[in-house]
């Protein structure tokens, strides 16, 4: 029977490593991924956190993704009431400047009139150059004023490594962005409906105008359309915006929603494959992207890194007379989006709390800081509250005033002062004796005699 004994010991021993080794492997899995192109960056939308990110400042040319920031302003200036997307447009004779040979176009014709809404259907959906410069003169009365505001914008948004020379994205060497930069800009266009539905959109039909038939427009996004592109369609995909130079690259700006979440992935500078017969597998980038949104809907989930009931520690509390310390909580929990492997208990935690305080002490009253961070990286500093309230005894309170009072160096000195005073009388009146006016012949003590002899006998 001995020989069996080993048997459980050894499943046993099986089952520990498995669980020490599966963490291990998904990490593993977690940091081996990358994406087939010069940038890349993936965002969670709903929580503005960056979940993956590879040379993400470093400068690309965006090409066509451009657009998504006429897209922007165009959609800020519906917002505040100077045009609507029925508002109808003269096309001018600036209509097709700075578009060189190859560019994408609808052949728009000046003088022609479209709809504002038209003009953004066919600047983002099939990627027409000249309905960006359109968008530019109505929204800013001329191209270059447009470009202007366009780099504005990107400042105030926080696009430090952007700048453009012109509303569409045909190249120029110093018309340029980063992966971070693109995402800051499409999570805010992604914020305005009408944007939103248009980048989503399949195709759209452009009514016949003054000067051309009626147009069906068919997106360039792979993930949303198969009409130029097969093979390539995600179900979740609800945009954003494709792009390429030879310059630039192939590029796309893309966005999914699936289970409630939603994440945008930016792609610059994606490259074709070649299989392994040495075959070049074209619009690679599209497969690249589906891989990074799913990467970001399949290996992250939201996670409580602080919860906001949980005491943290305690503070001695000088003053009160029920109670000498106080316990302190976070103010509100903290959560990020993580990899589903990461435990949150593995966060370092930096607490800053005052060595003492005195009564009294408001409940909710602020009185420190959390700082949680993970290799490195903070996540998010929360304040750290009294969970009770806490009275000052009036006793306490005047004997600690008496005690403060007297521990004043000048009061202590003054003190010391005095007892020195004191002492030197005291010593003077031990070692002098009488006074010198007695001991130098002053007037001696009277002396009363009596005649009374008494009766004689």
């Amino acid at each position: 029977m001995k020989k069996y004994r080993s048997i459980p010991a050894f499943f046993l021993l099986l089952s520990l490593l498995t669980t020490l080794l599966t963490p291990a492997l998904a990490t593993e899995e977690s940091d081996s991924f990358t994406v087939n192109a010069a940038s890349a960056l993936l965002l969670d939308a709903d929580h503005d956190e960056v979940l993956y990110e590879q040379n993400a400042d470093e400068r690309r040319f965006p090409a066509s993704i451009t657009k998504v920031m006429t897209g922007l302003l165009t959609a800020e200036a519906i917002d505040r009431g100077e045009l609507s997307l029925d508002t109808q447009v003269t096309l001018g004779d600036d209509l097709y400047t700075g578009i060189g040979e190859g560019g994408s176009t609808q052949d728009l014709k000046p003088g022609e009139v479209l709809t504002v809404r038209d003009l953004l259907n066919c600047a983002l959906i099939p990627s027409a150059n000249e309905a960006c410069n359109a968008l530019a003169s109505l929204v800013a009365g001329s191209i270059p004023a447009f470009v202007d505001l366009m780099n504005q914008r990107a400042a105030e948004l926080g696009m430090t490594g952007t700048h453009f020379v012109n509303p569409h994205g045909y190249h120029d060497d110093d018309h340029y962005t980063t992966a971070r930069d693109v995402s800051r800009m499409c999570l805010e266009a992604m914020k305005h409906p009408d944007f939103r539905q248009i980048v989503s959109s399949v195709s759209y039909t452009v009514p016949a105008t003054n000067l051309h038939a009626e147009r069906v427009l068919h997106d360039t996004n792979a993930l949303v359309s198969n009409f130029r592109v097969r093979g390539f369609l995600y179900q979740y995909a609800i945009g954003i915006k494709t792009g390429s130079t030879p310059e630039a690259g192939y590029c796309l700006a893309s966005a999914a929603e699936k289970n409630g979440r939603t994440m945008i992935g930016v792609i610059l500078g994606g490259v074709n494959w070649k299989d392994s017969a040495g075959n070049a597998v074209e619009n690679n980038y599209f497969r690249e992207s589906k891989n990074l949104l799913e990467y970001g809907f399949n290996h992250f989930s939201r996670k409580t890194i602080l919860s906001g009931i949980d005491p943290i520690g305690t503070i001695p509390v000088k003053l009160c007379a029920d109670q000498d310390y106080v316990t302190v909580q976070p103010a509100s929990s903290l959560e990020a989006s993580l990899p589903n492997d990461l435990d949150p208990a593995s966060f370092q935690r930096q607490i800053d709390l005052p060595e003492r305080l005195d009564a009294p002490i408001e409940k909710g009253q602020p009185l420190g800081t959390i700082t949680l961070s993970y290799e490195g990286k903070e996540y998010g500093t929360i304040e750290l509250v009294a969970t009770s309230s806490l009275e000052r005894s009036q006793f306490l309170f005047v004997i600690d005033q008496i005690q403060r009072f007297f521990s004043h160096l000048w009061v202590k000195l003054l003190l010391l002062v005095l007892v020195l005073l004191i002492l030197i009388f005291f010593l003077r009146r031990l070692f002098l004796g009488p006074s010198r006016r007695n001991r130098r012949g002053g007037r001696a003590p009277r002396v009363y005699r009596s005649n009374y002899r008494g009766r004689r006998r």
